[in-house]
């Protein structure tokens, strides 16, 4: 019935190429009136489109004479040659009617899914000389600068002679030479370069620092990998934190790895323990102690052998849901020193852990004080006075925070040590921890997992811990794409996530036909009981494959699979290229020979990403495969097209080694085979001990192998069992689409933040005359003060002391109250005159050092107050954000919770931005006054140049040394007792900036430092 309905009601995508192919038709007959058309005169058709478009005619409206007339300047290239990544390269290219298909999807701002080989950088041409044409630049948007650098020279040719001018982003490249190429009408680049100029465009001092023109067209190569895949990576410019708890992770290093051991032995005896009561028919016992070994570690490698067996999955999965049901899984967890949950990527220190682990500690930081408690017990102590409280409640905060931070650093080691495997998750390489991308393989240098993680994972590997970081500039990939005027993208393999992009990024999803049949068999996984046997049987195939003189290309999920695969063809004397995340440097090259005779290539995921596998012609046996035939196609005689389907005799071979949690890399790997209607094959090797299988879909599938009577070493293959594993991965797939979706919905309030900041930035960067703006702030903040202070009918009523305290500190100014008679003050008049006179002061001041200086230093001032501000809000929002789930407890929904608590953050920012530009521009002494140091992001996310305040030269390098200077708030008493303090710093060899920023101020206040004589510090 579904098949009969699918023939009557065409599908969305059948629909949308009917629409497409009659635009294309039309695009070959435009074709046809520039077939005399000389190199020379391209340039002055580029010309005729730029007029028409000034005179009122769309883009749309060009689309199929732009198109047609690429497609001539493709045909007048044909022959010649150019270098293209240090090689030479000789045009043969002309696009298909298919790749015409998917330049129309690009153009409209869509996704076409176009399978490899089928020429995506070429379709792409097109639509970005279409959009170039309005003059407001085109971006192509790669993931690496090998694939930037090679996509620019391969293409330039076709541009150039268009008129056109191209341009291409790579990273360590000058700010003057980044504005040279973003000025050039197409430009190709890294998303992660293109997200960083953004970024440090928003920190630029002038407006000549800025790089980069607008967002107008933009189209994404590979746009699964970069707006799914990266899309829960943000882009970061950081630097240190003053308060940092690095060293804590070195320091319980020892007794977390004791703990760890310690775990290790204990589940070995009681996976040992449920072998025996096993064996004496004690079921339930049994179960209890599987469940045990389960929540301790659920990688053991004894208790994943004896769960090989169907009926003791079962009892397993039957046990836990009973203790689930009872709400009773901490029974179980208390018989171990830390529980683990895989799904959940989570662990929990029992108290036989705690107990364990503060053995080697001289405090119990588990045992957290009562901090609501503590203070009122302090509040209501009369015998103390107003500082000795301070100080006191000072130290019980300091004491809990520390300990939070001792549990929690605790707590990352464990998941370290447990939850993350070395040359899995990550590599060590000179001595630094680098992580490794679960989708492409690729090392990422620069990246860190964040909350510690990463400096967790440091201290296990035993190298240097970096410090914690800072954020002062951050963007997520899809909040930066979605600024875009008009967004497209192009990959192998989008159709398995069009959900995904229809909601988040309004992207439709087309699949283009292609060119020539895909003649490639995907055959049925076959899935063993063990790694072992599945290895084992991998290795005797690619033995096979090898005889045969066969390509092969083996995928595998991680680095420590490919170098176990390396060494077993190694011992059977099989020559073979390993590529992984260790020698992703030789990519290109190991690619460029993988589908030659014979060869045997071992790649993680990331094989042939942006780069084509080219099977040699003497491993095809028949002059055009038969595998799949068109209309007219003869099958030559003596081939037996049934038997070749069985078993594919020629062309490019493709080995999994283990299904992935995404659909979409395993067809990535798929599509290595296949191109352009070349033969080939693909097959899937599983053990019920991957990942996938034993998390989500072990316990009927090792039922159903039992039932068939599987012995050890066979394999066994069903179309069902292909499918239940392929329900596993949409499973998974739509829980990480939830976490993404769930993730974007937070950033989302940073986003409209980060807009507003930005917007008033470069209003203070592009202004000419920030006087008026200045004016506002004063008025504003004069406003809250009034407010603050003249509260009452009558004068004696008001705080005359906090309002000449305030005065003084933001403007200099100061009135005498006793010569006044307060009683016959009227509170508009005061406000009128006080008004009155801090406006004269101003521009008194502003005689003094002249109009023109003065608008340059108010620019100066106010966009180093917005940064700074801006800075030190990104850190408040982060330590928001780590601790909002909690309140999930209370019933409260955390989104709204951060959202509301967000935006009362954020209005205190707005009004703090304007309160300190005031307080600096009247302060100010005009010869003191500095430009604020650029930003210098870099592709590592994590790197910032401080602001500079007095440097010395030594071997060539800035050397930062601020200056001190003891700050004041207006407030005699509370200002001397603070020197006082510091005196007492500076004898210990400490300076101000030691003080924490949420520590108490030593004044006395109670306020916290960055509140008090804090608020003006850096």
């Amino acid at each position: 019935m579904f098949k009969l309905l699918k023939k009557i009601i065409p599908s969305h995508n059948e629909r949308v190429l009917k629409e497409i192919f009659p635009i294309v038709e039309e695009i070959n007959n435009k074709a046809k009136k520039y077939d005399k058309l000389k190199e020379n005169e391209l340039p002055k058709i580029t010309e005729e489109f730029k007029t028409r478009l000034k005179e009122g005619e769309t883009l749309d409206d060009l689309m199929a004479e732009s198109f047609a007339l690429v497609r001539r300047t493709c045909e007048l290239l044909l022959g010649k040659k150019w270098t293209v990544t240090d090689l030479q390269w000789e045009w043969n290219m002309v696009p298909y009617d298919v790749q015409l298909v998917g330049a129309i999807v690009l153009h409209q701002g869509n996704i076409a899914e176009m399978k490899t080989g089928e020429g995506k950088t070429l379709a792409a041409t097109m639509p970005l000389y279409l959009n170039a044409l309005s003059g407001k630049g085109a971006h192509l948007v790669t993931v690496n600068d090998y694939l930037a650098k090679r996509d620019k020279e391969w293409m330039s040719a076709i541009y150039e002679s268009l008129g056109l001018s191209v341009g291409v982003i790579i990273s360590d490249m000058k700010p003057e030479e980044r504005i040279k190429e973003y000025n050039c009408d197409i430009t190709y680049g890294t998303n992660n370069e293109f997200g960083f100029d953004y970024l440090r465009d928003n920190m630029a001092v002038t407006p000549e620092h800025r790089v980069q023109r607008g967002h107008n067209f933009a189209i994404v190569d590979e746009v699964d990998s970069v707006l799914v895949d990266e899309a829960r990576t943000p882009l970061i410019i950081s630097g240190p934190v003053q308060h940092s708890v690095t060293k804590q992770y070195g320091e319980l290093r020892p007794a977390i790895a004791n703990l760890v051991h310690r775990q290790t032995l204990l589940v070995n005896s009681t996976v040992a323990e449920a072998k025996n009561l096993l064996d004496e028919k004690k079921r339930e016992e049994a179960g209890e102690k599987l469940l045990i070994a389960k929540r301790g570690n659920p990688k053991n490698k004894q208790l994943l052998k004896l769960l090989q067996t169907g009926e003791i999955e079962h009892l397993l999965q039957e046990t836990e849901s009973r203790f689930m049901k009872d709400k009773k899984l901490h029974e179980i967890d208390e018989n171990l020193y830390f529980a683990m949950d895989e799904k959940e990527n989570s662990t929990n220190i029992s108290e036989m852990g705690q107990e364990l682990i503060i053995k080697k500690e001289s405090d119990n930081f588990f045992q957290l004080p009562d901090l609501s408690i503590a203070l009122q017990e302090i509040e209501q102590n009369n015998s103390l006075s107003d500082r000795e409280k301070a100080v006191q409640k000072e130290a019980i905060e300091r004491n809990y925070a520390e300990k939070s931070e001792r549990v929690h650093a605790a707590n990352q080691l464990i998941k370290a040590y447990t939850l993350f495997e070395k040359d899995v998750e990550y590599i060590v390489k000179q001595n630094r921890v680098i992580i490794v991308d679960e989708f492409t393989g690729r090392l990422m240098p620069g990246r860190r997992f964040s909350d510690g993680l990463h400096q967790a994972l440091e201290a296990k590997e035993n190298v240097e811990v970096e410090k914690e970081t800072q954020t002062f500039a951050t963007i997520t990939l899809q909040n930066y794409f979605k600024m875009y005027d008009k967004l497209a993208g192009m990959t192998g393999t989008a159709i398995t996530e069009a959900e995904e992009f229809m909601q988040i990024y309004n992207l439709d999803v087309a699949q283009i036909p292609t060119n020539k049949p895909v003649r490639r068999i995907d055959y049925d996984d076959l899935i063993y009981r063990t790694k072992r046997e599945k290895y084992n049987a991998i290795v005797k195939r690619i033995k096979e494959l090898h005889n045969k003189g066969l390509p092969v290309l083996v995928g595998t999920v991680s680095v420590d699979v490919s170098e176990l695969i390396s060494r077993m063809l190694q011992r059977e004397g099989i020559p073979h290229q390993v590529l992984n995340a260790k020698h992703h440097e030789k990519e290109s090259k190991i690619i460029s020979h993988a589908g030659e005779k014979g060869q045997a290539t071992i790649a993680t995921n990331m094989a042939g990403r942006g780069t084509d596998i080219k099977p040699a012609r003497e491993i095809i046996q028949c002059d055009e495969c038969c595998l799949i035939t068109e209309e007219k196609q003869k099958i030559p005689e003596g081939i037996d097209i049934n038997k070749c389907k069985e078993d594919v005799p020629c062309g490019f071979q493709v080995i999994g080694t283990a299904r992935h949690e995404a659909r979409r890399i395993d067809n990535q790997l798929r599509g290595r085979s296949g191109r352009q209607g070349d033969p080939g094959a693909s097959r899937f090797y599983i053990s019920l001990e991957d990942d996938l299988m034993r998390v989500f879909a072990t316990e009927r599938i090792a039922s159903a192998m039992d039932r068939m009577g599987v012995e050890d070493g066979d394999s066994v293959k069903h179309p069902l069992i292909s499918r239940a594993i392929e329900n596993a991965q949409r499973r998974v797939e739509r829980m990480n689409f939830d976490i993404r979706k769930r993730l974007l919905e937070y950033d989302d309030v940073m986003n409209k933040q980060r807009e507003v900041i930005y917007d008033i930035r470069n209003d203070i960067l592009d202004g000419e005359n920030l006087k008026d703006r200045v004016m506002e702030w004063t008025d504003d903040t004069l406003n809250a003060i009034f407010d603050s202070y003249l509260i009452g009918r009558y004068p004696e009523e008001w705080d005359w002391e906090a309002l000449r305290a305030d005065l003084i500190a933001l403007f200099l100014m100061d009135f005498d109250k006793e010569k006044s008679n307060i009683k016959e003050i009227n509170r508009n008049d005061l406000e009128e005159n006080i008004r009155k006179l801090v406006k004269l002061k101003y521009e008194s001041k502003e005689e003094i050092v002249g109009h023109d200086l003065m608008r340059h230093f108010e620019r100066m001032v106010i966009l180093k107050v917005i940064d700074d501000e801006w800075r030190n809000h990104l850190y408040e929002l982060d330590a928001l954000r780590e601790g909002i789930n909690l309140r999930s407890f209370a019933q409260k929904d955390p989104l709204i919770e951060y959202k509301r608590e967000s935006f009362g953050m954020f209005e205190e920012l707005l009004y703090n931005i304007g309160k300190n530009s005031v307080r600096l521009l009247y302060r100010f002494a005009p010869e003191a006054v500095q430009a604020p140091e650029e930003v210098q992001g870099e592709e590592v996310k994590e790197q910032f140049k401080g602001i500079e305040q007095e440097t010395k030269q030594t071997g060539g390098k800035k050397i930062i040394t601020p200056k001190e200077v003891i700050p004041a708030v207006g407030n005699l008493t509370l200002d001397n007792r603070f020197k006082e303090e510091v005196s007492k710093l500076e004898k210990e060899g400490k300076r101000i900036k030691d003080i924490g920023r949420n520590e108490k101020c030593p004044c006395g206040s109670g306020k916290k430092f960055k509140k008090c004589h804090g608020k003006w510090l850096k």
